[in-house]
C-alpha cells in the first residue's frame, strides 16, 4: 500500500502525520475536525503551509525519530487557497501614526471568492495592537456567524500579538484573576470579551498567522480597509460599497 501523509487542520492537535492510526486518535469525536489525506509529503506541506510538530521532512522521508518542532514557513496564496474552509476570513489594523488614529479592515472570502470587504472601528487615540485586537474579535464575530450556518472557517491574522494574546495567554491572566507578575495587562477591554468568544468557538476554527505585506490578497484587502477606516473616521463595521476593481482598491495608501 502506498504511503500516505494526513494533514490535520483542526484536532486535538495540528499537522503533518504519517500514520490512518494517529490521525484517527487525532479527529475522532473533535468538533469541527478537519483533515485530508495526500499522496506526498510535499503535497502535505503545500496543503497545511509549514511542518508539523509530529513529522519533519527527514522523519517522514527516513523513518528517523521526530525532531524538535521547525519554525513554520510563512503562508503563501497557493497554501491558503489550498486550504479546505468555506469561509477565509482575513483581518488587518493599522495606525497613523502609533500611538495615533487607527482603524481595522476584514476581507472575507468564500470559497476562495470575495464577497464582503469591511471597514472602520476608528479610533482617535489607538495604537497598532488595539487596531489588530479588534480586526480579531470582529473576525471571531463574523467566524460564529458562519459556524452557526455549517459553514467552516479559517481566519487569517498578521498580529502575532494579537493571536497570541487570544489563543495563548488570555488563558493564564483569566487564571490569575487577569493579572500578571510583571504589571498591567494593556488592552483587556478587547482582549477579554475577545477571549470570551474564541472560548465558544475554539473548537471549530483555525486562526492562522501570516506575513504581512508579501502578496496575500486577502491580508493586502484587509490592511487597505484598514486606511479607508482611518481616513473616513468610521467608528462603526461598515462594508465597503464597490469590491468589482480589486487592483483599485490594493493600489489605494497601504497600512
Amino acid at each position: 500500500m502506498a504511503k500516505k501523509f494526513y494533514v490535520v487542520w483542526a484536532g486535538r492537535e495540528t499537522g503533518i502525520f504519517t500514520t490512518w492510526p494517529k490521525c484517527k486518535s487525532l479527529v475522532d469525536g473533535f468538533a469541527g475536525a478537519r483533515y485530508k489525506s495526500f499522496p506526498t509529503l510535499e503535497e502535505a506541506e503545500a496543503a497545511f503551509g509549514g511542518k508539523s510538530s509530529s513529522t519533519s521532512t527527514a522523519s517522514a522521508k527516513t523513518g528517523a525519530k521526530s525532531t524538535p518542532k521547525a519554525k513554520p514557513k510563512p503562508l503563501s496564496q497557493a497554501q491558503i487557497d489550498a486550504m479546505d474552509y468555506d469561509v477565509k476570513i482575513f483581518t488587518d489594523g493599522a495606525c497613523d501614526p502609533n500611538p495615533g488614529e487607527a482603524g481595522t479592515g476584514l476581507a472575507v472570502y468564500e470559497s476562495n471568492e470575495l464577497t464582503e470587504l469591511w471597514y472602520g472601528l476608528y479610533q482617535s487615540l489607538g495604537t497598532n495592537n488595539t487596531a489588530e485586537l479588534n480586526g480579531l474579535h470582529h473576525a471571531l464575530m463574523q467566524a460564529k456567524e458562519k459556524l452557526a450556518l455549517g459553514r467552516s472557517v479559517g481566519i487569517f491574522c498578521d498580529s502575532k500579538y494579537s493571536i497570541d494574546c487570544i489563543t495563548k495567554w488570555a488563558k493564564g491572566w483569566e487564571k490569575k484573576g487577569w493579572t500578571k507578575p510583571s504589571g498591567e495587562i494593556k488592552n483587556l477591554d478587547i482582549i477579554q470579551p475577545a477571549y470570551a468568544l474564541y472560548q465558544q468557538i475554539a473548537s471549530k476554527i483555525t486562526i492562522h498567522h501570516v506575513n504581512g505585506h508579501v502578496g496575500i490578497e486577502g491580508n493586502e484587502l484587509a490592511d487597505r480597509m484598514s486606511i479607508v477606516a482611518v481616513e473616513s473616521k468610521d467608528e462603526n463595521l461598515s462594508l465597503y460599497p464597490d469590491m468589482t476593481d480589486i487592483p483599485a482598491i490594493l493600489a489605494l495608501r497601504t497600512g
